[in-house]
């Protein structure tokens, strides 16, 4: 489904990200692990069209090259971003958040359809349609984040540090909704550094350092790697 080869972004002369390949099928969860700095975000906000990437890099979307278009385009293509901090509409209700997901034209006449689905995934959300999201706490912000993304009817979901912030109580609640979600078809990529909890819930991983990919392997060749152990775990 997406699969992305020689992906390198520049931050003036820093090189923060060098000829990153990485591929995801359909319905799968990857993971991309690294510390601060290394370069995960850069990746995802790459694919996502929001920073610049270097002559010959490819992105492509089931056969569709996301990297010659811009943002919004990419968006309508099947590719949605959760971003770090959640960047909800805080004055605004968790429906009227959920809803500004289905702003495209071929997601507006499914809205409802999705909207069920956003509800199948987190519950607790259909009983705080009327509440007001910046009084929603952390975990529950990250929940609507995720269902106003999942309103745009994605085929690949992007997750940037989904569990930054939120207490291990509600980091574990948040991940066990991602086999959820990949169940429906649609594909979970998320960079973290909650190691052990996302290698947990995901299929396949990828280890990143300093703007490299360098290492990749099975969730449970990861979590057995005593190099992985020693470095994030």
């Amino acid at each position: 489904m997406l699969d992305v080869s020689n992906l390198s972004v520049r931050y003036g002369r820093h090189l923060a990200l060098e000829n990153a390949a990485l591929n995801v099928a359909k319905g799968e969860i990857v993971v991309v692990l690294g510390s601060n700095g290394a370069g995960k975000s850069t990746l995802i906000k790459a694919m996502a069209g929001l920073v610049r990437t270097e002559p010959g890099a490819q992105i492509l979307l089931e056969g569709q090259a996301l990297h010659k278009l811009p943002a919004h385009r990419i968006v309508d293509a099947g590719l949605a971003l959760v971003p770090e901090g959640r960047h909800l509409f805080s004055t605004l209700t968790v429906q009227e958040n959920l809803m500004l997901g289905a702003f495209l034209p071929r997601t507006r006449a499914h809205a409802q359809d999705s909207m069920e689905r956003v509800f199948a995934v987190f519950p607790k959300l259909e009983q705080r349609l009327s509440q007001i999201a910046g009084t929603m706490s952390g975990g529950e912000q990250q929940m609507v984040a995720i269902g106003r993304a999942m309103m745009t009817c994605p085929r690949l979901l992007l997750l940037d540090e989904p569990s930054l912030g939120l207490s291990p109580l509600l980091t574990s609640e948040l991940f066990k909704a991602l086999p959820s979600i990949a169940a429906t078809g649609t594909s979970v990529l998320l960079v973290e550094q909650n190691s052990h909890q996302s290698l947990a819930i995901a299929d396949r991983g990828y280890l990143i350092e300093k703007g490299l990919i360098t290492g990749e392997g099975t969730a449970k060749e990861l979590l057995e790697s005593a190099e992985v152990q020693k470095a994030y775990l």
